[in-house]
């Protein structure tokens, strides 16, 4: 294990998209920044084995030792190494993304342990991105393969659409075989989408938006929602199109379901769409996201009105990567 402390950089990011129901996910240009360092702890009364500075969102509010979702997640990764763990763990976290507000801040924290861990246990990537497919262990020091990066933050997270796109960046469409292993497709998208996250002041948990959802959909839902689904990898990569970008965020599964946990966002979606924007529920919510173009982008500030952070951002299309690594 390396004596050192690593940066580790990692995006938000929106995962469903409207249609694509734990399937599609895009990486957005919104980032949080975590310092990593293993240490030994000083011997007597008051030491500390974990220590943790936030600054940004979350500060004062999360856990500030081993239940910690990033220590945690660290330790998990030492662990499926075959790696003792480490007496001390420092972490030092610049976090911008917007916790519960369904723009993937614990997948981007999972991402950022996972990471962190593999680059402490002597495996960074050659050209600091987490999925550079050339990642390269050191001789005599375990390795943590690309895929095993992705099957195990989907293990920790739960399921696959907002870590696929926060390790790989773009637009990712992620699903599972009939083994359970997850798999992801990275895409580019197309220069001319534009989106933009109108983020409200108030916080929704996923659990409790996974809860609305029914045990069964009619037929009917799941098949235009596949339609859906193939129409928007189509106008997000090829044909950004306005009146392409609105029918294909069209969603029949989870976001009526929904909607009584959120009124507010539900209803700006809603007004949105009737004015000819793209806007879907982002991830479990509350946060709302819109595909913006040069003839709907003003629009969108005459239908939020005051109560909502309106934040254009690009696409992020190098995922979580290694900012630095420091040796000694």
């Amino acid at each position: 294990m390396i004596s050192g402390k690593v940066t580790v950089q990692v995006p938000a990011t929106s995962a469903n998209l409207g249609p694509g129901f734990d399937t599609l996910g895009l990486a957005l240009g919104l980032h949080d920044e975590v310092e990593a360092e293993l240490f030994e702890p000083p011997e007597g009364p008051g030491s500390r084995s974990v220590v943790i500075e936030v600054e940004g969102e979350g500060a004062g509010e999360l856990d500030g030792g081993e239940g910690h979702l990033i220590v945690t997640t660290m330790r998990t990764t030492f662990e499926r190494m075959g790696l003792r763990q480490p007496p001390g763990i420092r972490l030092r976290c610049l976090n911008r993304i917007p916790h519960a507000r369904g723009l993937g801040s614990s997948s981007a924290a999972i991402c950022a342990g996972i990471i962190a861990a593999r680059a402490l246990a002597g495996t960074p990537c050659q050209d600091g991105s987490a999925l550079a497919h050339r990642s390269r262990a050191r001789p005599g020091l375990p390795e943590l393969t690309d895929d095993e990066v992705f099957a195990l933050a989907t293990e920790i997270e739960g399921h696959p659409d907002n870590v696929a796109p926060c390790l790989a960046g773009g637009l990712t469409v992620a699903w599972t075989d009939e083994t359970g292993a997850p798999h992801l497709v990275r895409l580019l998208p197309h220069s001319d989408v534009r989106p933009v996250v109108l983020v409200p002041g108030y916080r929704l948990s996923t659990e409790v938006a996974r809860g609305l959802l029914p045990k069964e959909v009619p037929h009917a839902d799941a098949a235009a929602n596949a339609g859906r689904a193939a129409l928007l990898v189509a106008a997000l990569t090829a044909r950004p199109e306005p009146e392409l970008l609105l029918a294909a965020t069209e969603d029949r599964l989870h976001q009526d379901y929904r909607a009584p946990a959120m009124p507010l966002t539900a209803d700006l979606v809603r007004r949105l769409r009737g004015a000819g924007v793209a806007a879907v529920v982002s991830g479990a919510g509350p946060t709302v996201l819109a595909f913006s173009t040069v003839n709907t982008q003003d629009l969108i500030a005459t239908e939020v009105g005051n109560d909502w952070h309106i934040r254009p951002l690009d696409v992020e299309t190098r995922g979580a990567r290694v900012v630095s690594l420091e040796t000694r």
